[in-house]
């Protein structure tokens, strides 16, 4: 009886001392947040990324527009032209339709994956640059952890850490 009450005392005892070390070596650990959502919003190399990709892309998207508006004028000329034609006529220009909608269709396919593609590529570059900037951050202040939001539930405003990285990726750090 004896020794079970001393077994008792000491696993008491040793989850006392662990509980309080724990604590103590949680109140010696630096976390950081980032924002990565914001970061590649806000920070001059992604808009300078993002106004790339709109000086690329932007008159491959605006001549698929217009040929969009023609397709659709085509059609509304059909529909209104439809009672004074002939069968033959108005078959000729449906396929003439469908194989322009096709076309478009497949243009516009091509072009998203393009533009996904190059979106891909300008971000990662943005995000590698943000990822050297953040661990920067971490080594210069000797964070333990930096957690990006796709991993976080709850953060409070002190441990954030997306302004400073904002202003890295602008001074171009």
């Amino acid at each position: 009886m004896k020794v079970s009450s001393m077994k008792l005392f000491f696993a008491l005892l040793l989850a006392t001392v662990s509980t309080f070390a724990v604590s103590a070596q949680a109140q010696d650990l630096k976390i950081g947040y980032v924002n990565s959502e914001r970061v590649l919003r806000e920070a001059e190399p992604a808009k300078k990324a993002q106004a790339k990709l709109e000086a690329e892309f932007g008159k491959r998207e605006k001549d698929l527009n217009d040929q969009n508006a023609a397709l659709r004028a085509q059609a509304e000329k059909l529909d209104k032209d439809s009672p004074t034609l002939s069968e033959a006529e108005k078959t000729r220009r449906q396929r003439e339709l469908v194989e322009l909608d096709r076309d478009l269709q497949r243009k516009h396919r091509e072009f998203q994956e393009d533009l996904t593609q190059r979106k891909n590529e300008e971000l990662s570059s943005v995000a590698e640059r943000a990822n050297r900037a953040i661990k920067a951050i971490g080594d210069a202040e000797h964070y333990d952890i930096i957690l990006q939001d796709q991993l976080v539930i709850y953060f409070s405003g002190r441990v954030d850490l997306t302004k400073k990285v904002i202003d890295a990726l602008n001074a171009g750090k």
